[in-house]
């Protein structure tokens, strides 16, 4: 049997671009980490983590946007999360897993807890801000201002149950290119 080059996109090889990742971009990047609800620096571990990660895979354009992003997700687990199954449980510690993956060209983040609650996904902006004039800070929700936040910074934002019938998963899709071209114009010009 003769051996062909694939004619599809998705197989061929790729060009390095100039702010790509050092290791092998094809192929992409995994990582997770746990932290626990009840611990006093959970948000900053976190932060802290994922901006490691971003910098040993040379996206540091990037680290801003994200750290931001897992400090609000992360922050909605410990201030509203109710695990599902430690409901009788006082005292039980709550585990929240945090993944980075990255793609050719995209970033993906996913924040796991332990409570099957769907979260209040705001549907979009709530009053244009030139009709709040200076009252806008009064027109703002009550809850859900942290998911403004995330989905202002992220192309995509939804969540998915967890796979074994309790908890949930929100996860955020990153255009790099589109985070390399705003990081460019501010910090270059």
């Amino acid at each position: 049997m003769e051996a062909r080059q694939s004619k599809h996109t998705a197989n061929a090889p790729m060009g390095r671009t100039t702010h790509g990742s050092l290791y092998d971009p094809s192929s992409g990047h995994f990582r997770a980490l746990t932290v626990y609800a009840e611990d006093a620096d959970c948000v900053k571990a976190a932060r802290d983590l994922v901006g490691s990660y971003l910098k040993a895979w040379s996206l540091r354009y990037a680290i801003d946007d994200v750290q931001l992003i897992v400090s609000e997700l992360v922050g909605n687990v410990v201030h509203h999360a109710v695990p599902d199954e430690r409901l009788a449980m006082p005292g039980a510690k709550r585990r929240i897993d945090v993944r980075l993956m990255t793609w050719p060209g995209l970033l993906a983040i996913g924040v796991s807890d332990e409570d099957s609650t769907p979260p209040d996904l705001p549907a979009g902006e709530f009053l244009s801000p030139d009709l709040a004039g200076d009252f806008s800070e009064a027109l703002l929700p009550d809850r859900g201002r942290g998911l403004l936040i995330v989905q202002r910074l992220a192309d995509a934002v939804w969540w998915s149950p967890g796979l074994k019938g309790t908890g949930k998963t929100v996860w955020c899709r990153l255009d790099l290119d589109r985070i390399w071209d705003e990081w460019w114009a501010e910090y270059a010009a």
